[in-house]
């Protein structure tokens, strides 16, 4: 059993995330397996996972993404995964989105998902980012946790997307400001 206290986090390059990729395909695949909403529609095959992740990579070594993973320290095992978005428009260089914060079931209700957003928002602030954004089904328990983490619901769009067995399911988007430490002071 691991917690959140034992897991360790760290940012990978592109290639480690390339080397990576089958084991960050496995957390997505249970993901989608356990009926996560998360841009992917069931049965999710191992193709279709691995070449999200090698484009996942590709984006880490251009410097578009930032790719948090927490690790089982006494195995290796990958147990949740988020990214970072720095890539935005000119008009938007203070602001990154929030993407594919994933847990593996058998690893969550442990706190691993505050601990995750905690170091997406580390990432941001190191990465000059001032305002992040988030969508989650509107609902589920990472729709409280957010909310417990200070972020400020936007609001709801229903029928946004479809879980993984095709169901219909509302969005809520999300915001947080990320002030960097001379701005606190």
């Amino acid at each position: 059993m691991t917690d959140q206290a034992t897991a360790t986090l760290r940012v990978l390059t592109g290639d480690e995330a390339h080397r990576l990729v089958g084991a960050l395909s496995d957390v997505l695949i249970d993901c989608v397996e356990g009926g996560a909403s998360v841009g992917f529609m069931a049965p999710l095959t191992r193709e279709r996972a691995d070449r999200f992740w090698r484009g996942v990579a590709d984006g880490v070594a251009a410097g578009g993404r930032i790719l948090l993973v927490a690790e089982n320290p006494a195995t290796g095992d990958l147990l949740g995964t988020a990214q970072l978005i720095v890539d935005m428009p000119e008009n938007q260089p203070h602001r990154a989105d929030v993407a594919k914060v994933l847990v593996r079931r058998s690893a969550r209700r442990r706190g691993l998902g505050a601990v995750l957003m905690t170091a997406v928002e580390a990432a941001a602030r190191d990465a000059g980012k001032t305002l992040l954004v988030l969508d989650t089904t509107t609902g589920d328990d990472a729709e409280r946790m957010y909310t417990r983490l200070g972020w400020t619901r936007v609001g709801e769009v229903p029928r946004y997307a479809h879980m993984p067995d095709g169901t219909p399911s509302g969005t809520t988007f999300f915001y947080k400001d990320v002030p960097h430490f001379d701005d606190r002071e």
